[in-house]
């Protein structure tokens, strides 16, 4: 009997991934789904042998077809408008397909309308795009199912992704300004050291023959002398990428990712920005789910894996166990100090008066303005910030240049 490889997650919000032995790829969905799971993955296994004989295989988790988040947030948005107007699921999801101009947004839409029609769940049907759907997002549609109420649901989710979309923007533009004003401060750097400064040396050994130069001078030859050889300078480039893969590796290493991004929340000025931006994610994505209906431990799970910085993502984990040993989320959370003192006491507020869910939303409000304040302040502080760093830089250069020409028009003066 053919086997299959999944990946689930079950009532209690736990993942599970094993093997099961089915007739077909749908007997071993309707065996899991039977069992109380909700699957991300079913595809099959095969010995080599037959895997070198036969043809590619057909996967659970088809889609190559992506669409855009900005294009997905408005396909949800507009989802929401046709079926509180009382249009059917299906109908509705044709609807956007024909309007649909991206042809990834046409064949995902159809592909999802289709496998609704051959007996399958709405969030069932996402799973076969998880390119495109977040484990997020399939468990709202999920918690929408449940509670009947889909066209809240998706509204609801609509509105996350449009305000986590501000967030990123704002600190994606707060990051591509000194990036943008670095780049530009390396290329002048860099273009000063190898093609002025080699010939500044010609004129100096003409001119001053066997004198020795300022030790200034000296240090600038010979950098120079390093980015002009083609080999230093080939060498210099594989450091560089050798570093830049070294770190692009960390990141995605369990264990180095945590150092990493614990060291990237320390860091003076953007670890701050880091640091709100994880809070406001927290914030509202568990906000969001708990608001939706979706068990506390599952939410959980998913915001650990949405947290977008490993060191939060720890923390969540460790929450996850307490509050899987029947604790509350206040006491574990103020443990794991990282979240502020204030983010603590509002959930602590919000689990007594058990208004949870709306108190995440506030946190997240009030985190929303405090990064808009911190970009602002970030922004006006970087670009001084640049010029000084930048002018010191040049500023290093020309003196040191200078000063033996100081020296040549001493001797002239003599």
């Amino acid at each position: 009997m053919p086997k299959f490889k999944y990946s689930a997650t079950d009532a209690s919000g736990i993942e599970r991934k094993g093997t099961i032995d089915a007739e077909s790829q749908d007997r071993a969905i309707q065996a899991l789904r039977a069992e109380g799971m909700f699957l991300s993955e079913v595809r099959p296994i095969y010995s080599k042998q037959k895997k070198s004989l036969s043809l590619p295989s057909l996967n659970f988790t088809i889609g190559a077809q992506r669409i855009g988040k900005k294009e997905l947030t408005l396909i949800t948005r507009q989802l929401a408008i046709l079926l509180n107007a009382g249009l059917p699921l299906i109908k509705a999801i044709r609807t956007l397909s024909r309007q649909a101009k991206n042809p990834n947004a046409k064949s995902v839409l159809e592909s999802i309308a289709s496998y609704i029609e051959s007996g399958h769940s709405f969030s069932e049907s996402l799973t076969q795009h998880p390119k495109t759907f977040s484990k997020l997002y399939v468990n709202m549609v999920k918690a929408g199912e449940a509670s009947s109420a889909m066209d809240k649901i998706l509204e609801r989710l609509a509105s996350f992704m449009e305000k986590a979309a501000k967030v990123k923007a704002k600190v994606t533009a707060a990051m591509v300004y000194p990036a943008i004003v670095m780049t530009i401060a390396s290329i002048i750097t860099i273009g000063l050291i190898v093609f002025i400064v080699p010939r500044f040396e010609k004129i100096f050994e003409d001119m001053l023959g066997n004198k020795p130069l300022p030790i200034l001078t000296q240090k600038i030859m010979a950098l120079s002398k390093i980015f002009s050889d083609p080999v230093q300078g080939i060498s210099i480039l594989v450091i560089i990428v050798v570093i830049i893969a070294g770190l692009i590796y960390a990141s995605k290493n369990a264990k180095s990712s945590y150092y990493l991004d614990t060291f990237k929340l320390k860091i003076p000025l953007i670890g701050p920005i880091i640091a709100k931006t994880s809070i406001t994610r927290f914030s509202r994505t568990l906000g969001t789910l708990l608001g939706s209906g979706v068990a506390v431990l599952q939410a959980l799970n998913i915001v650990k894996e949405t947290s977008g910085n490993a060191a939060v993502s720890r923390a969540i984990s460790t929450l996850h166990d307490a509050v899987k040993e029947g604790e509350g989320i206040s006491n574990p959370l103020k443990q794991t100090n990282i979240f502020p003192e204030m983010v603590v006491s509002m959930i602590e507020v919000g689990e007594e008066t058990g208004k949870l869910p709306e108190m995440l939303d506030k946190i997240a409000e009030t985190y929303d303005d405090e990064i808009d304040n911190a970009v602002t302040a970030l922004t006006s502080m970087i670009e001084p910030i640049m010029i000084v760093l930048l002018a010191v830089i040049v500023g290093t250069i020309v003196i040191a240049l200078f000063m033996p020409l100081l020296t040549i028009m001493q001797s002239m003066g003599n």
